[in-house]
């Protein structure tokens, strides 16, 4: 039969046959651009984010079921839904017909911020509750593992989730917490969950939520569980006629390349055998990253999904067979049957349990439904998941390949198969087909393990399998060899009366293939399984994987660490199981074999409404767009349908460092297919600047300054001919030395802004010193921080008529960003307008650097006169944009034997990339808030901004304040343990009190933060849980626990004195409706919905009759960015005053009314009285702004206080920690949307999580000579971790606290983005504390330094016991990093 040349399958329902399919386009491309349905997001571009998830079903014969599948449609190549059916969130329900439970409740529970994850997160629910029949708490909390969430903070969504979930009476039966048992709650309206009572002595209610109450009044409505829930919309069933569906053979041949899909392993190898080069795809998460990223080109793509033998599972002959083909998934769920249903015993099951435990944690569930067994294995990845466990389970490989026109296969043990880096025995014409997996036998042990900088969807820093074969009776008695070993203390004695037989130890992370231990494995094997032994193998690691710190990847002594404390593991482990669970292993040492279990999350949240039905301010109303970003529905700058005759664009980038432009070539680029222009300095008509300061070019004339730096602007008829096009431009360089990290910019004396510094202080620090009883130093380093925005930055500049150009931005500074293109054009800025309808996420990214990719596109634009788009590809986002400034602080502190603090000398120093942007801001700021919450007479607080060769780092949501705090924490830590006083006491002692003045001279007004530590550390039952926390430490060697109080001071307000200020406009309408227009931009902070909430409340309507539709130039001119936490201060008030204007208008007239009538009518008489109905409102921050050249002034407008408790688990043998609770108790004023802010508070705390503990930018350096100088590493979700659902607190408590009117803001309420964040410090010193306990298990004691942040290295390294000693790590060792 001949090969089908055409594609068939079902989208949402609809039939498409695509005669014309590209074989290299992705699911996502086709679905986007050739459909126009644009709910599904592009994130990253590489199956790390799951913006893009779609669901994939497929009808079994063999079974007669529907499989469904979540996919990332970002890698799918549209070839391979062939007889599937696609399901998009446009597929399952809309604001128009209605939605379905799954879009409804994420939407109700404020489970979406800036919407721009959110469809993909619905998707990978929904995918779950199709697949799963009665889904579990756990269950649903996993099916999540593909999807990363800027915003949320994670815990409203996982709420969400649990209401579809069977076992949830199950889930609250095993909670007996008091404060669950208040937290009973009714649902009131559509989006609201709260239980309400009066509080004494206010006016208000107080109002208590939780996990567990939520989801019982879900429950109680009956919609939830799945079986209960009836959607609104329509279910799109599964088109029958794919029940009936035939696969046929497929080529489909394109411009680019042709796509096979054989039927038959005869037909596959044929195709083998003619095309040598072809890659074969079943997942294409190797491939479609090469082609996305790296730009290869394959002309052939086999897909053997169809073929029997390379899908096939089974158990024969002693092993298990796993075609090679076979999904991931399915092999999850093939092994675990085998285990579950006792095909296999519990003795033959070792090598299965190992590949179920890498499994868990191998990539994601998206990644897993698609990815093959085949694929790990012939890619060699030296960090595979998989091959260590193939490798220590002696598992083998069979091939086939045309011979003669016969089938002829071969077997290959897998320990031959891995020849050199990315080089294999895999020979011309020859496809994998199945691997073999022996099982296990008596007195058989297996053990696998995984190490990585995330647990869920992350590639290994280490992993390894471990296996040996003992034999019991006289033999080990027998054995003559004697060991030598160091000794070791803590490897316990084994049971004795054992001999190892045979070993196995494959190991992932250290060598250029994955590859076993030989010479530890040889010095095992017919020894004693012994105490002496072990401790012997441990020392071997060493010599067997001799890493050195210029080892790709790096990490070099943590990696070896890792492979010696597996090995451990693995003793404990099997000793533990030869003793049948008796004495032979100290319970204390136990916890070195601890499983890791996350038990279903949950969280509580406790504020105040006010009791106003008709009062729109201080109620938790639902996000207005949340509906529109659920459905898929909220436009983004890419979805924007494209204009006529629109070109899309891509920037050329600098590749070095440093260095004067020789030349630039685009004959090649110009030549290419669709390419309409370069556009280079040259070519800008105004003036080719951007910045305030007239320190930065738009596009590199003479001189790149790092890498990444823009040099022109490449325009094409699509976004990949454009990016294509840019990469062929041929740039030479002359190459300057370059300045790559702070020490450089400090050894050469290179600093931005006063060359001075800037310094404040407060008192006599000398005088200070003198008169104290101890003086301690140090220095605490804190990293930078990828912004990490779901929707990268993106603009669409539209020229018109008369010079004019419209720009679409996803920019957090219209203003800004029209001043530039006008600038960059040679025109007026009334020329010039800015419109912004939400973005994808900001924090702070798109304060000043989203300004430049808008100029650049505008220059385009302008010279061809056709609109053009730029949608920046997100490692390019990453490695040009910049991130939050790391900064080292170097202090000194005085204190007296009681803990009071006397003097404190700090000098910080930020890498501030190559040029000004608003570095020197961030070093105001940080330097503020070096005191913190503390009152310490005598302060100098000095800071240098350091000149580098990196792109220029930015604002960041905390603007330098969390540097400052860190680092003022770090020296409050080393008092403590220098004293040996517990650090809440320390901290307790010292906070400032009312009336007491900041080392900048501004005095604290009603300053809260007693009540705020008062009240967390009651709610979170502090005392207590200390002494648990003890406790558990005595009893466990392996895994310690830590509980941290810690505070927080923000100071709100611009610290330039003239951005204080805010525009809005307000018109009213003949049917009573409101439009809002204001200087803010909604980057899903709730911006605008509290806008709204001020408009109703001012003018007495309901919420639903006032509109925001976007933030326009042309609309409140000369806007304040969005930014400083400062938005609904400003905005609001601007608002506020606006209605006032009107109600002030409508007064006279409402006066002649009766009592009673409705707005809408008195709104129409108003139009025929002539009266105006709309309103321009101006607010301006009054008695703010910090000069530094006098130093006078007040810095800030008013403070944010807060306190968070955290307490974490520590694994000492690997560094990995898990958060068991957090509390934070956070002054938000009288909030004007207690929601929003909870869920402000949540997402920046998760956000400081990130910064202190995972996200860890690394750069190419003096310390880091295996990446090319002044490149950045972690580029993209697969490098670069940023916290995902498996990461929040098991418990999240949040408070706000009560009774605590501010005065000097709109409603008395307190700003609420930024100051959050750095409570979450309070995990990193939990996990201090943590090490601490570990460290005095080892005889150390007193205080120690640890950068942040505190990565899984950081905590182990902090760590130093005898096995880090065994394999030559010095006890001081200090991880390097990134500053």
């Amino acid at each position: 039969m001949a090969a089908r040349k055409e594609i068939e399958f079902y989208l949402n329902g609809k039939r498409i046959v695509e005669g014309a399919a590209q074989p290299e386009m992705t699911l996502l491309d086709y679905i986007r651009t050739e459909v126009g349905l644009t709910g599904t997001k592009l994130g990253c571009g590489e199956g790390g984010c799951g913006a893009c998830t779609v669901m994939v079903s497929q009808y079994d014969k063999a079974t007669k079921k529907v499989h469904h599948r979540s996919v990332n449609a970002c890698l799918a190549p549209l070839c391979s839904v062939d007889g599937m059916h696609v399901v998009t969130v446009e597929g399952i329900g809309s604001t128009q017909s209605g939605l379905h439970p799954v879009q409804e409740k994420i939407a109700d529970f404020h489970g979406s911020q800036c919407g721009f994850c959110t469809p993909g997160i619905v998707m990978a629910l929904y995918t779950h509750l199709k697949k799963t029949p009665n889904p579990t708490t756990h269950g649903l909390e996993e099916a999540f593992d593909g999807n990363l969430c800027r915003c949320t903070g994670y815990r409203p969504i996982l709420d969400a989730a649990k209401t579809f979930a069977s076992d949830w009476k199950e889930c609250q039966e095993e909670s007996s917490e008091k404060e669950e048992k208040k937290a009973e709650a009714t649902q009131k309206g559509n989006h609201e969950f709260w239980e309400q009572g009066p509080l004494a002595g206010f006016d208000g209610v107080e109002v208590s939520s939780s996990t567990a109450s939520k989801v019982r009044s879900d429950v109680s409505k009956g919609q939830c569980c799945g079986k209960k829930a009836k959607a609104k919309a329509p279910e799109v069933p599964f088109p029958e006629a794919l029940q009936k569906y035939q696969p046929q053979t497929l080529e489909i041949k394109g411009a680019r390349a042709t796509w096979h899909r054989p039927l038959t392993l005869m037909e596959l190898v044929k195709i083998a055998a003619a095309h040598p080069g072809a890659k074969l795809v079943v997942g294409n998460t190797e491939v479609g990253i090469e082609a996305r990223f790296k730009f290869c080109n394959y002309p052939v793509l086999v897909s053997p999904t169809m073929v029997p033998e390379l899908n096939a599972l089974s158990l024969e002959k002693g092993a298990i067979s796993l075609g090679a083909a076979a999904p991931l998934t399915r092999i999850r769920e093939y092994l675990t049957g085998l285990v579950a249903s006792g095909k296999i015993s519990e003795k033959q099951s070792g090598s299965a349990v190992a590949v179920l435990d890498q499994l868990r944690w191998f990539s994601s569930t998206q990644i897993r439904n698609v990815g093959c067994l085949g694929g790990n294995v012939v890619t060699a990845s030296p960090i595979s998941d998989l091959c260590p466990v193939l490798l220590s389970c002696n598992a083998t490989l069979t091939f086939a390949r045309l011979e003669e026109g016969k089938v002829l296969t071969r077997d290959l043990p897998v320990s031959k198969f891995f020849l050199d880096y990315r080089r294999v025995d895999l020979r011309k014409g020859e496809v994998l087909v199945k691997v073999a997996l022996p099982v296990t036998s008596e007195l058989e042990f297996v053990k696998a393990y995984k190490q990585a900088r995330r647990r869920e969807d992350d590639i290994a820093i280490v992993t390894s399998c471990m296996r040996v074969v003992l034999s019991r009776g006289d033999a080990a008695n027998e054995a003559k060899e004697k060991v030598e070993s160091s000794k070791i203390a803590d490897v316990v004695a084994a049971p004795s009366g054992y001999v190892i037989k045979e070993a196995m130890l494959g190991f992932g992370g250290v060598w250029k293939t994955p590859t076993r231990a030989s010479k530890t494995e040889k010095l095992l094997t017919g020894k004693p399984w012994s105490k002496e032994t072990i401790q012997a193998a441990i020392s071997e690691l060493a010599v067997d994987f001799p890493l050195n710190p210029n080892t790709p990847g790096g990490m070099s002594e943590y990696r070896k660490t890792l492979c010696a404390s597996f090995l451990y593991k693995f003793y404990i482990h099997v000793s533990h199981a030869l003793a049948g669970g008796t004495s032979a292993v100290p319970a204390s040492h136990l916890s070195a074999i601890t499983q890791f279990h996350r038990p279903a999350s949950k969280g509580q949240q406790n504020f105040q409404v006010n009791p106003s039905q008709r009062q729109a301010i201080g109620k938790p109303v639902s996000h207005r767009s949340a509906y529109l970003q659920v459905a898929g529905e909220a436009e983004y700058i890419d979805d924007l349908a494209p204009k006529h005759k629109m070109l899309f664009s891509a920037l050329v980038l600098s590749t070095v460092p440093h260095g004067d432009i020789v030349k630039v070539d685009a004959k090649a680029a110009l030549a290419m297919p669709g390419v309409h222009g370069y556009f280079g300095a040259e070519d800008v008509k105004g003036h080719n600047q951007v910045g305030h300061w007239g320190d930065e070019e738009l596009f590199a004339s003479k001189t790149v300054h790092c890498v990444g730096q823009p040099i022109g602007i490449v325009v094409a008829d699509t976004h990949r001919q454009a990016v294509e096009a840019a990469k062929a431009v041929k740039v030479d360089y002359k190459q300057k030395p370059a300045l790559l990290n702070i020490e450089d910019a400090v050894r050469a004396g290179s600093f931005l802004g006063e060359q001075e510094g800037y310094t404040l202080e407060r008192g006599d620090t000398k005088a200070g010193f003198a008169k104290c009883d101890h003086v301690v130093e140090g220095e605490m380093r804190v990293g930078g921080q990828e912004h990490f925005y779901l929707e990268t930055q993106a603009s669409e500049c539209i020229p018109g008529e008369n010079g004019e150009m419209t720009v679409i931005a996803s920019t957090q500074n219209p203003n800004t960003t029209i001043e530039a293109v006008a600038e960059n054009l040679g025109v007026s800025v009334h020329k010039v307008v800015c419109k912004v309808k939400r973005m994808g996420g900001g924090f702070g990214g798109k304060e000043t650097r989203s300004v430049n990719y808008s100029a650049a596109a505008a220059v385009a634009a302008g010279a061809l006169n056709r609109p053009v788009r730029i949608v920046v590809e997100r490692n390019v986002d990453m490695a040009t944009s910049g991130q939050r400034h790391a900064f080292v602080g170097k202090y000194k502190v005085g204190f007296n034997q009681d803990g009071k603090l006397q003097a404190l000398d700090v000098t910080l120093y930020s890498n501030a990339g190559w040029c000004l942007d608003l570095s020197v801001p961030v070093m105001h700021r940080g330097l503020f808030h070096i005191d913190n919450v503390y009152w310490i007479p005598n302060i100098r607080a000095f800071g240098r901004v350091c000149k580098t060769n990196m792109p220029s780092h930015t604002a960041f949501r905390g603007f330098g304040g969390p540097q400052g705090l860190m680092v003022a924490e770090a020296a409050i830590d080393h008092v403590a343990r220098h004293l040996g006083m517990p650090g809440h006491e320390l901290r307790a002692m010292n906070l400032y009190g009312e009336g007491q003045k900041t080392h900048f001279n501004q005095v604290l007004t009603n300053n809260t933060i007693g009540r705020a530590w008062d009240q967390c550390k009651k709610r979170s039952g502090f005392d207590a849980r200390l002494q648990k926390v003890k406790a558990f430490n005595s009893a466990s060697r392996w895994r310690k626990r830590g509980i941290a109080l810690v505070p927080t001071k923000f100071g709100i307000a611009f610290t330039a004195k003239f951005m204080n200020q805010g525009g809005a406009l307000v018109h009213v309408y003949t049917d009573g409706s409101v439009l809002v227009t204001h200087g803010g931009t909604e980057m899903g902070q709730g911006l605008h919905t509290k806008m709204i909430q001020v408009a109703a409340g001012a003018l007495g309507v309901p919420i639903d009759m006032v509109h925001i539709a976007e933030t326009a130039t042309d609309k409140v001119p000369n806007t304040s960015p969005t930014a400083a936490s400062m938005s609904s201060d400003i905005n609001g008030m601007a608002v506020f005053r606006a209605c006032e204007k009107i109600a002030a208008r409508l007064k006279p007239l409402r006066d002649t009314l009766p009592k009673g009538t409705p707005w809408k009518e008195i709104v129409h008489k108003a139009y025929f009285e002539r009266i105006n109905l709309s309103a321009q409102g101006f607010y301006k921050v009054p008695d703010v702004g910090y000069d530094f050249k006098t130093k006078s002034g007040p810095g800030f407008s008013y403070f944010s206080f807060g306190v968070a408790c955290a307490e974490v688990e520590v694994d000492v043998l690997t560094g990995d920690h898990q958060i068991l609770r957090a509390d934070i108790v956070m002054d938000v004023g009288n909030s004007l949307n207690p929601a929003i802010d909870i869920g402000q508070i949540e997402g920046a705390f998760t956000q400081g999580m990130g910064l202190f503990t995972m996200e860890e930018l690394v750069w190419g350096d003096s310390d880091h000579k295996w990446i090319r100088p002044g490149n950045l590493f972690t580029q993209g979700p697969g490098a670069y971790k940023i916290p995902s659902f498996n990461d929040v607190p098991l418990d999240l408590r949040i408070s706000l606290l009560k009774n605590a009117p501010n005065p000097k803001a709109i409603h008395s309420s307190k700003a609420i983005g930024e100051p959050p964040l750095f409570l979450a410090a309070s995990v990193f010193y939990a996990i201090k504390n943590a090490v601490e306990a570990a460290r005095v298990d080892h005889g150390l004691k007193g205080a120690f330094p640890m950068d942040s942040p505190a990565t899984a290295e950081r905590i182990r390294m902090t760590c130093p016991d005898e096995i880090t000693k065994a394999v030559g790590v010095p006890s001081k060792f200090r991880p390097l990093g990134s500053w």
